[in-house]
C-alpha cells in the first residue's frame, strides 16, 4: 500500500513534469476506478485541461487544473500505481486510467486490485475521507504537543491509532510496524498505557522513519514510480528475519487480515484477549 514516503516521492517526482503539461486525450478503461463527481463525460471534461501542480495530503495525491477549479485526487489504496513516461506498446490488463499528454508522454494509473480510486471533484471536501484527514504525520506543524492532543482523542492499540487517518494521515500498515520498532514500542499497547516519554519517543520515531524513507526512497526510485520498494525496512515484511537491532527473530501476528511485523525481544509485550500487558 503506497503510503505518506511512497507518495511524497512521487509527488516529488511528477511536480516539476506535470506543472503545465496538458492533456491530449483521456482513456477510461476501467470505469470502476474512475469517479466523476462533476458528472458528464470525463474525457471531454479533462481533454484540453493543463496540470498546475502536483501535491500530497496523507495517502492522497492531487492533481490540480489550471484555470477553473478543479482536481484530480488520486487514492491508490492498496495496490494502485502511478507511470509516467513513454506510452507503454502493449496495455496491461488492469491499466484503469491513461492520460496522453501534448509531447507525447503519458501518465498512466494501474491498480492490480482494483480497490484504489480517482476522483475528479471541484473540491476537495467532496472526496470520499479526505474532509476528515488529521494533519499529515510530517507536516512541520504538527509539534509534539499537537500530536499529544491528538492521540489523548484515541482509544485502542498504538498501531491502530497511528494508522487512523484522522488522528495523523499519512501512515498505513508498513510505516507503523517501522515506527513503533523506532520508537521500541509493542504495537498492540493501548493508547491510554503510553508514558509521557513514550508518546514523546513515538512522536520523534515517527518523524525520524518517514523523513529517511523519503530519503532513500528518493535516492533508489529514480523514473520507477510505479514500482514499490520495501526492502530497505527494518521490520515489516521480515518475519522470522533478524532484527537489526538484537538480531532476535522478527515475530508476525495476523489479525483481520493485516499483519504486524515486531520484535518480541526490542518491544516486548503481551496480546491477552485483545488486551496486552506489557512483560516484567
Amino acid at each position: 500500500m503506497p503510503e505518506l514516503p511512497d507518495l511524497e516521492v512521487i509527488r516529488r517526482y511528477l511536480a516539476p513534469r506535470l506543472a503545465g503539461a496538458q492533456v491530449e486525450s483521456v482513456e477510461v478503461r476501467r470505469p470502476v476506478i474512475l469517479r466523476n463527481l462533476l458528472g458528464g463525460d470525463v474525457r471531454t471534461l479533462l481533454a484540453g485541461r493543463s496540470f498546475s501542480a502536483v501535491a500530497r495530503r496523507g495517502k492522497f495525491l492531487l492533481l490540480p487544473f489550471l484555470g477553473d477549479p478543479l482536481w484530480l485526487v488520486v487514492n491508490p489504496m492498496l495496490a494502485g500505481r502511478l507511470r509516467y513516461g513513454q506510452p507503454l506498446a502493449r496495455g496491461r490488463a488492469r491499466d484503469a486510467l491513461v492520460l496522453s499528454l501534448c509531447g507525447g508522454l503519458e501518465l498512466r494509473y494501474h491498480d492490480a486490485r482494483d480497490m484504489g480510486k480517482i476522483y475528479v471533484a471541484t473540491y476537495l471536501e467532496e472526496v470520499p475521507g479526505f474532509a476528515n484527514l488529521g494533519p499529515d504525520a510530517d507536516d512541520p506543524l504538527l509539534s509534539l504537543e499537537v500530536f499529544r492532543e491528538r492521540l489523548k482523542r484515541r482509544t485502542g492499540e498504538i498501531k491502530g491509532v497511528l494508522t487512523e487517518q484522522g488522528c495523523v494521515a499519512g501512515i498505513g500498515n508498513a510505516y507503523a510496524d517501522e515506527i513503533c520498532w523506532h520508537a521500541q514500542i509493542y504495537p498492540f499497547r493501548r493508547r491510554a498505557s503510553l508514558t509521557l516519554d513514550e508518546v514523546a519517543r513515538l512522536y520523534a520515531s515517527m518523524r525520524t522513519v518517514l523523513c529517511s524513507a523519503v530519503e532513500t526512497l528518493e535516492q533508489r526510485t529514480g523514473a520507477a514510480i510505479d514500482v514499490e520498494i520495501r526492502d530497505f525496512l527494518a521490520v515489516h515484511g521480515k518475519p522470522g528475519q533478524p532484527c537489526p537491532r538484537c538480531g532476535s527473530p522478527i515475530s508476525e501476528v495476523t489479525l483481520q487480515k493485516r499483519s504486524t511485523h515486531f520484535c518480541r525481544a526490542c518491544q516486548p509485550g503481551l496480546m491477552v484477549g485483545r488486551r496486552d500487558r506489557r512483560l516484567p
